[in-house]
């Protein structure tokens, strides 16, 4: 969902690793492999992994794993444009830790995407791989960045300075003259895009990355692929399942896209998921026993937010220096911290601040949904996010279109309403025509793929894995159900999803769909 604070770019675990240290310191060819043997008989080699990139939003060369065993990084070699195998190539991206169990009991390779789009597997593999050492021991963990993201071929649009502006704009617009302004910085943050990587854009479609998936399948040595798709990374996987359905292992889809939505339905649902979350976490502020320092009930904290919204509209106050806390910046720090009920801290804590005129932890919030570090420099993930959405989700919006819509978003979320509806001018003026409206993951013929939906996730919302489910077709999709909190099931902790999810990747034992754990 492309705008001046992308909420589908926060996939939880690509951003927390930014959060944590900025708070610490306050049917195609179904059966077919591709075509170019070339690129399939490729060779990686496996060395020591660097420190990630600016792109990839910066910090330190990932730590040794629990067993010592280091963690590995290698270039893929993938056509630039699939339609021309022979043509051009780019580099993509790849992390490993080898499978820390016996050789004879090893499956193959475990490739994870970790949503977005824009998010660097690269990064966040090795920043939550303690949560995946039990499927270590069968697998090696693969992740990668996906063409467009960090060190395989990352769309560049505008500069970190430009960006410091861009996301301090008004991203919801109450006359025509911020209107104009709005979309004359989309206009200009597009037109950089296309400047610095219009070689690039016609090419970063999801389709484009099954493809890609596919290939490093093959070049991994696995006859089928073995794959964890979180938020985005489900929609990723579907397109796969669709394209090469009979290639498909053991798959899970985590914090389910719903794939039968277009742009708008699908900020739509965004807009009642945030909603939802934040009724949640005004709900259990309330609750407890002892008083809850923003309000005397739910809805008086709601009250209590939505005026700080709407006093920061005309009078932004301090946050990180030498910045000010705008509106816009407010709304995504708040969004940030819905992603997971373990930040619900940072927003009470921010909220307070900012009540007494100090935004700094509403600030951090929002620099981590935005991709930005400590150091002033943004990871190309709201680049990357605009420019794959862009080129996968055909609809066009206008000014009119969404002054017609807001009515129905503001029903649906009163705080979020309007600046999700206003997001949807994002792709207006797109150098690329989009592919359709929204992605086809019928599979059939496909090995069982687990879907699970968690009932409290705010940025993909539970009713989208039933739709998936339904859309992958009869036997394929197999459902669980998480009754929770925050963006995705399995990183929750929670033992009846962890136990579902490895005794299908670890066992092949499949859970009877319709599942449900609490």
């Amino acid at each position: 969902m492309p705008n001046p604070s992308p909420l589908r770019a926060a996939a939880l675990t690509a951003t927390a690793v930014l959060l944590s240290a900025a708070l610490a310191g306050c049917g195609g060819d179904g059966d077919g492999d591709s075509k170019d043997e070339d690129l399939s008989a490729q060779k990686l080699s496996w060395k020591d992994c660097p420190e990630p990139s600016e792109a990839e939003g910066g910090g330190d060369a990932p730590s040794p794993l629990p067993d010592g065993d280091t963690w590995k990084c290698a270039t893929l070699k993938a056509p630039l444009d699939w339609d021309k195998p022979e043509g051009d190539t780019i580099g993509l991206a790849l992390i490993r830790a080898e499978a820390s169990g016996a050789k004879d009991k090893r499956i193959g390779s475990l490739i994870f995407n970790f949503g977005g789009p824009g998010g660097s597997g690269v990064t966040t593999l090795p920043a939550f791989g303690q949560d995946y050492e039990q499927l270590r021991t069968r697998y090696d963990l693969v992740s990668f960045d996906p063409r467009g993201v960090g060190r395989s071929a990352g769309v560049k649009c505008e500069s970190n300075e430009q960006l410091d502006e861009y996301f301090q704009q008004d991203a919801t617009p109450d006359d025509t003259a911020e209107q104009k302004t709005l979309l004359d910085n989309t206009k200009g943050f597009n037109a950089a895009c296309e400047k610095n990587s219009g070689k690039t854009l016609p090419h970063v479609r999801t389709t484009d990355a099954a493809r890609d998936m596919d290939l490093m399948r093959q070049v991994l040595g696995d006859d089928k692929l073995y794959y964890f798709g979180i938020s985005y990374g489900t929609e990723l996987g579907g397109v796969y399942a669709h394209l090469f359905p009979k290639k498909v292992g053991r798959a899970v889809f985590d914090a389910v896209v719903d794939p039968t939505q277009n742009s708008e339905q699908g900020s739509l649902g965004q807009a009642k998921g945030f909603q939802l979350a934040l009724d949640n976490f005004a709900e259990d502020c309330t609750s407890k026993a002892e008083d809850c320092p923003l309000g005397d009930s739910a809805q008086d904290v709601k009250d209590r937010i939505a005026k700080l919204l709407t006093d920061l509209d005309g009078k932004p106050i301090p946050g990180v220096f030498p910045r000010q806390l705008t509106q816009t910046a407010a709304t995504s720090g708040i969004a940030q911290s819905l992603y997971s009920k373990d930040f619900w801290e940072y927003l009470t804590e921010g909220l307070q601040q900012a009540y007494d005129g100090d935004g700094r932890v509403l600030m951090l919030l929002a620099d981590s949904m935005n991709g930005r570090n400590q150091d002033g420099e943004y990871s190309n993930i709201a680049a990357a996010n605009v420019s794959i959405n862009c080129a996968d989700d055909k609809p066009r919006y206008t000014t009119a279109d969404v002054q017609a819509k807001l009515p129905e978003f503001r029903e649906a979320s009163p705080l979020f309403g309007d600046f999700l509806a206003w997001g949807l001018v994002g792709c207006t003026d797109w150098a690329v025509a989009g592919a359709a409206d929204h992605p086809d993951v019928s599979a059939p013929g496909s090995a069982p793929i687990l879907v699970v939906g968690n009932t409290g996730d705010p940025a993909t919302p539970y009713e989208g894995a039933r739709k998936m489910v339904d859309s992958l077709g009869k036997g394929v999709g197999v459902e669980l159900t998480y009754k929770g909190q925050g963006h995705g099931s399995y990183d929750s902790g929670n033992k009846c999803v962890r136990d579902a999810v490895n005794g299908y990747l670890l066992n092949g034992k499949v859970p009877l769909s319709g599942k449900v754990c609490s």
